[in-house]
């Protein structure tokens, strides 16, 4: 079955009979679609969409099957050696399923992680942390990774208090500059305490912006056409309205 995708692919980029647009992508302008499609896929998964995340699933490969095939062009890679590497990697980090070590489980997967990254270039805790990731999830990560070397909070209270401290310093930020820079250090200080408190932050606000939509939505329905008119006090009554109904 995976061999039909990958002989598409390759019908697609061949550079003399090839779809014009597949033939002038390369991994730069294919990966924001690599990952809109991996956010398609967790969208389908938080609405329990059976269909749609088959289909979404699918998409996902294809751009697996895309980058593999402009790897393989390159001479850097194949889609075979993905398959190969991934399998290797998943056999290494399960030696408890997969071989004679004793006593498995998530701390040795963290461990074997650990040892994989020692043996790179970049020793650093934060090493391997993608800069592509969403930016709520690499301050998470970034975090994680962190707390693992003893920098971290003992307990929630002093992440808690971090907030304030930053929300003060956006307040009195002096320019637009300096309080973009302060907002961040606010948002990587509320992504920490939802860490604290087992939240997943990128989780989180797709929730909350779903809520969000979700009530929009319902108060230009109950005003119709008229609801761009009407004043802030008059939207805030049926947000309200809209709100106490759910």
């Amino acid at each position: 079955m995976i061999e039909r995708l990958v002989a598409i692919m390759a019908r697609l980029r061949d550079p003399v009979d090839g779809c014009e647009w597949d033939r002038a992508q390369d991994f730069r302008s294919i990966a924001p679609y690599t990952i809109e499609e991996a956010y398609e896929v967790a969208d389908a998964c938080e609405r329990g969409d059976m269909a749609e995340l088959k289909e979404e699933l699918g998409d996902l490969l294809l751009q697996v099957v895309f980058h593999s095939r402009m790897a393989e062009e390159a001479g850097a890679f194949t889609l075979a050696d993905v398959v190969a590497a991934i399998s290797d990697k998943m056999e290494r980090r399960h030696p408890h399923i997969f071989g004679d070590r004793e006593n498995g489980g998530h701390h040795l997967w963290e461990a074997i992680k650990a040892e994989e990254r020692a043996a790179k270039d970049d020793k650093s805790a934060l090493a391997g942390v993608a800069l592509g990731l969403p930016a709520l999830l690499r301050a998470e990560k970034l975090q994680k990774r962190a707390a693992r070397t003893g920098f971290d909070w003992p307990d929630a209270s002093g992440a808690r208090a971090k907030i304030d401290e930053e929300l003060a310093e956006v307040e009195a930020a002096s320019n637009p500059d300096h309080r973009a820079e302060e907002v961040g250090d606010l948002l990587f200080a509320v992504v920490n305490w939802a860490r604290f408190h087992g939240i997943d932050p990128e989780a989180a606000l797709r929730r909350g912006n779903a809520k969000f939509e979700r009530r929009f939505r319902a108060m230009e329905a109950e005003a119709g056409e008229a609801f761009p008119t009407l004043d802030l006090e008059s939207q805030e009554a049926l947000w309200q309205k809209v709100k106490s109904t759910e």
